[in-house]
């Protein structure tokens, strides 16, 4: 008898695909010898090499957002010969319940999402107080469906994401720099979403000027739209930290990120990576809801007020009164934040 094989359709987000990591490890613990492969956009690929459960990561060549109905029927056409026994469709849009029946696969799992009644044959129902987290969702989904429901939070696995050293020393010796000597603080200060997920750029920098007086560095990570926050951030610091903005790509994001000691991180996909990479995470959240999407570490600080505003899940702060607008991060204290990093423990 040859082996499942099981095609997963990836979310988008990389703090997504980070959570989705507990699906892909309950799967192999469940059917070890299944073999795993994973079709996402092509920027999720070091995420996925990252995670020794998959096979292979499968770059899907739509754009975020466009329904490309008949390229999708083309792709999943091109898959055909591949063997693949069921399909993990983790994203609840229509168009991404195309490509697996278009790949001729038998079983095709997915929550129904925007009615995919003939696209999928293995509906899950979903019961969002049962499932109340991403992760639960997308594990779920690999449970045999009577038990679809039942997961226990305490049997899900955390994400572990396995960094490659030697390309971390390489991508600092690319920027000129050499492998620290002392503890490294990384800061995190995007988040793609919108400024309502957002802690001040100058609170940050008072942490960071913290830990720099306590000798350790400081390392910005973020991408080429968070270059205005990051170069903020080590202005305030006296250019003293050492700012990946817009430098790095993901692959040497994750593994830089790996070198350091402790992260704070607005809730953002590189929060979700720091939890993974086994980092003494502090998660800050403002408009979005921790109990939704948690950073997947038991010793993770959850950093929220939980104001009556709060979480509203908007991009912007809806209040404009001085004293209300943005209160859920501007009343989380650098001061309140320094506590949690223990710079002498």
């Amino acid at each position: 008898m040859s082996a499942e094989k099981i095609l997963i359709l990836g979310p988008s987000w990389v703090g997504d695909m980070v959570l989705a990591h507990s699906l892909f490890q309950t799967l192999k613990t469940q059917r070890p010898n299944a073999i795993i492969d994973v079709a996402a956009p092509a920027w999720t690929l070091p995420l996925i090499a990252r995670m020794p459960e998959i096979n292979r990561g499968i770059a899907l060549p739509f754009k975020h957002g466009q329904p490309a109905l008949l390229d999708r029927i083309k792709f999943g056409l091109s898959l055909k010969k591949q063997g693949y026994t069921q399909s993990i469709t983790l994203v609840n849009s229509l168009k991404s319940a195309i490509l697996p029946l278009a790949a001729g696969i038998s079983q095709r799992t997915g929550f129904l999402g925007e009615c995919r009644y003939g696209l999928l044959n293995d509906i899950r129902p979903l019961d969002k107080a049962k499932l109340p987290r991403t992760v639960d969702r997308f594990v779920a989904l690999g449970a045999d469906k009577n038990q679809s429901q039942g997961q226990n939070n305490a049997s899900i696995p955390n994400p572990r994401l396995i960094a490659d050293s030697n390309n971390a020393l390489q991508a600092l010796s690319n920027l000129g720099q050499n492998a620290p000597t002392t503890k490294v603080l990384g800061l995190c200060p995007g988040a793609e979403y919108g400024e309502a997920k957002r802690w001040p750029a100058e609170y940050y920098a008072e942490v960071a000027n913290a830990a720099l007086s306590h000798g350790w560095q400081v390392w910005l990570f973020g991408s080429e739209k968070d270059l205005p926050v990051t170069q903020e951030i080590n202005r305030l610091a006296n250019n003293r930290c050492l700012d990946f903005g817009g430098k790095t790509k993901l692959g040497d994001a994750i593994d830089l990120m790996s070198l350091c000691d402790t992260v704070i991180s607005n809730d953002s996909g590189l929060m979700h990576v720091a939890a993974a990479l086994d980092k003494k995470v502090i998660a800050i959240y403002g408009s979005s809801d921790p109990h939704h999407t948690p950073p997947m570490h038991p010793d993770a600080v959850v950093a929220y007020l939980g104001l009556n505003c709060s979480p509203c899940f908007k991009r912007l702060c809806p209040l404009s009164e001085p004293d209300a607008h943005l209160a859920c991060l501007k009343k989380l204290t650098p001061q309140s934040i320094i506590q949690d990093i223990k710079f002498l423990a």
